[in-house]
């Protein structure tokens, strides 16, 4: 009993790292052009700029866990 449940322990920890980070797939449907994006007024270079006009904050750098070797 005990060696049945190592295994599947071991199983599982071994399965748990497969797969890759990254965001999903598209549809084959979908369409590959993006949209060219919006140039900003002068001083504001590289900033994106939201609905209202406004620059968008930074975003929020990578969080990292202790796992992220399994997927890296």
């Amino acid at each position: 009993m005990v060696r049945v449940c190592a295994i599947t322990l071991l199983a599982a920890l071994a399965l748990s790292g497969c797969g890759r980070k990254g965001g999903l797939d598209l549809p084959p449907a979908a369409s590959v052009a993006a949209p060219a994006p919006a140039a900003g007024p002068a001083g504001q270079s590289g900033r994106q700029l939201g609905p209202d006009g406004r620059p968008l904050p930074a975003p929020p750098p990578p969080r990292h866990t202790p796992l992220d070797w399994l997927i890296d």
